[in-house]
């Protein structure tokens, strides 16, 4: 019993005598140290808490700026997709009169004929089931003054010609139609053949006399022989000349300078007159054709 009475006091003498010490220690300055390392160590959890509150009091405003970020990005992006459709339409506007001011410049360089512009409004491919058919359907027709076997052209040479007339529709059976015939002659050796189109929608020149110093390269025109096409309209570009021995001709083949898969326009020689073209195209089924 005595033993345990003392015990209490023994610890509150040791914590005095401790107490005593640690405040002489810091008095000598050999406490601090021991500060600084409890410092270094409590300082970042105190920051961490700091930025935590800190946050906890702005969330309210955190949230509304989330709101006004997301509106004005809708509304960005909707101004982005308007400025988007403006400046395709500017685009095709613009492609289009290059077209036109391309087609004009090749008027006037060739006016010894009279043109009649025309937008290319259809197509048609594989529909006659006996034959391949590559042709397009314009916007002109009887009352623009166009008629079969007018030749159509663009500034980069013969496209084909007018194959049937409605009152305000025509239908151009294209130049890579295997039932399209042109005859032509190559500018340089002046050697003459029929041209006409192939089943890969190429074109082809046939009746070449062996020798008739063709080469790849060459350029290919219309040589105004039959009759139912003008002189000098380009063809296309020969890519390679085909000779046998055994045959009395040679064959070419040839690259066309119509690209025909953008035709958007084209010109019809309206002052020419064909040899031995007729037909005629029905209102009906040109303009329905002209829909589709």
């Amino acid at each position: 019993m005595i033993g345990r009475s003392r015990n209490p006091w023994l610890s509150y003498g040791v914590v005095a005598v401790a107490l005593a010490v640690g405040l002489i220690l810091s008095q000598l300055g050999y406490l601090q140290p021991m500060r600084d390392l409890a410092r270094n160590l409590f300082t970042p959890l105190q920051i961490v808490m700091t930025n935590l509150t800190a946050g906890l009091g702005r969330s309210p405003l955190s949230l509304r700026d989330v709101q006004v970020l997301r509106q004005r990005a809708e509304e960005m992006q909707a101004e982005v997709n308007r400025l988007s459709v403006e400046n395709a339409q500017l685009v095709a506007v613009k492609q289009e009169n290059l077209q036109l001011r391309q087609l004009l410049n090749y008027t006037r360089n060739n006016n010894q004929y009279d043109y009649r512009t025309a937008a290319v409004v259809g197509q048609k491919i594989g529909e006659d089931t006996s034959n391949l058919l590559f042709s397009i359907l314009i916007d002109v027709g009887a009352r623009d003054g166009v008629a079969p076997g007018m030749p159509a052209v663009t500034d980069r040479g013969l496209v084909g010609h007018v194959t049937r007339v409605g009152p305000n529709v025509a239908e151009v059976l294209l130049l890579i139609d295997p039932a399209s015939v042109v005859n032509g002659r190559v500018l340089n050796s002046r050697v003459t053949g029929i041209v006409h189109g192939s089943v890969d929608a190429g074109l082809v020149m046939d009746r070449i006399p062996q020798g008739g110093a063709v080469h790849p390269g060459d350029i290919v025109v219309t040589s105004g022989l039959g009759g139912n096409f003008p002189d000098k309209l380009v063809i296309g570009q020969v890519t390679e000349v085909s000779k046998r021995d055994s045959n009395m001709f040679e064959t070419a083949r040839i690259r066309p300078t119509v690209d025909f898969g953008k035709l958007e326009s084209v010109l019809v020689i309206t002052t020419f007159a064909p040899v031995g073209i007729e037909g005629t195209l029905s209102p009906g089924s040109g303009e329905e054709n002209a829909n589709k």
